[in-house]
């Protein structure tokens, strides 16, 4: 016999234990919530944070920077997303709504061509946005970067 083997005997441990019940139930009078204080009261629970009065984490740490919130977020697609696009397609036109079809952006998204990797073919791109790169790179192959509103 090991000591985290060891468990009481049968019958001296009681499971369905009663609260509240008067003194001779062993849990009577304050029911085991001990005395006063928020949690002996029905209905308490404590709010996401609380540390029990002291100041919370979240209000002892410093702040710093602020947030834009007339920032304008795009989402980033590069040249050579677009050829493995054009390659699966065979599109030579791609606006907003193949972009969305072939999974590379999302129905609500503000589009920004970049200029990583390159075109084989010549193809016009219709996007909210483009880097100088990107365009530089379509316009070389003979395609048309256009900017949509």
């Amino acid at each position: 016999m090991k000591l985290n083997e060891l468990k009481p005997a049968n019958g001296s441990v009681r499971t369905n234990y009663r609260r509240g019940r008067g003194q001779g139930s062993g849990g009577g009078g304050t029911a085991t919530r001990g005395h006063k204080g928020a949690q002996s009261r029905s209905g308490h629970s404590a709010k996401r944070g609380f540390e029990g009065g002291q100041m919370p984490l979240q209000r002892r740490l410093p702040k710093f920077g602020f947030k834009n919130i007339n920032r304008i977020e795009y989402n980033g697609i590069n040249l050579d997303s677009i050829q493995k696009l054009i390659d699966a397609t065979n599109a030579t036109e791609i606006n907003f709504d193949v972009l969305v079809k072939g999974g590379l952006a999302g129905k609500n998204d503000l589009i920004k061509i970049m200029g990583r990797g390159e075109l084989k073919s010549k193809v016009e791109i219709k996007a909210h946005a483009f880097t100088a790169s990107a365009k530089k790179a379509i316009e070389e192959k003979g395609g048309n970067a256009t900017e949509i509103k």
